[in-house]
């Protein structure tokens, strides 16, 4: 095999890999980040991030196996409906967004389930200056549908728990009849619709 024909071959391989990888944008006006911890030991506090991007590259248009996935959110964007909690919750005691300001997610893998559209996956999380790995439950729609501008869409919903402590916001207060004000564990709630990149 000749020098060139093998120059050939490679570009050929780059081109039809190229050409087989789809890439998405997150639609931020139609997702949510959402996120919810227990308050009081009795009744769960619901949150979310209002500012972020995100972009993922998959294999093909319905096979996300191993897409790459790369989150940022703004976490001075959080919003719990209530303003002082919001506050306190951009203090130091918690995201401290004035020294860390981005929260951000690549992953690492995604593997499917045994349950057709159901995928692990599995990314670095970056928050509050730490980085950890975690597992999520990613769940797809059954279809790419074309919105009236021509645009498709495809949706997931993400859900998993984490611990807020392993990340270093570890503030709490201890109740007079026992147990504490926040629940350790963050329990995440998101729905992500993308849109294919044109």
């Amino acid at each position: 095999m000749t020098t060139t024909f093998k120059t050939l071959v490679v570009v050929a391989a780059i081109s039809l890999s190229a050409k087989a990888q789809t890439n998405w944008n997150v639609d931020g006006s139609h997702s949510k980040l959402g996120f919810a911890v227990t308050h009081m030991m009795v009744s769960e506090t619901e949150g979310k991030f209002k500012i972020y991007e995100g972009k993922v590259s998959s294999k093909g248009d319905l096979d996300f196996t191993d897409a790459k996935i790369d989150f940022t959110v703004d976490a001075a964007s959080i919003n719990t409906d209530d303003e002082k909690r919001d506050g306190h919750l951009k203090s130091p005691d918690f995201f401290d967004v004035a020294k860390f300001p981005k929260i951000t997610f690549v992953s690492k893998s995604m593997k499917p389930g045994k349950i057709k559209g159901t995928y692990t996956l599995t990314g670095d999380l970056t928050m509050h200056g730490v980085t950890k790995s975690i597992s999520l439950t990613a769940i797809g729609a059954s279809k790419i549908v074309k919105d009236p501008y021509g645009m498709e869409r495809y949706a997931f919903k993400v859900t998993g728990t984490i611990n807020r402590k392993d990340f270093g916001l570890a503030w709490n207060a201890a109740l007079e009849a026992g147990g504490v004000a926040v629940s350790e564990d963050v329990r995440l709630d998101i729905n992500v619709e993308i849109t294919k990149a044109k």
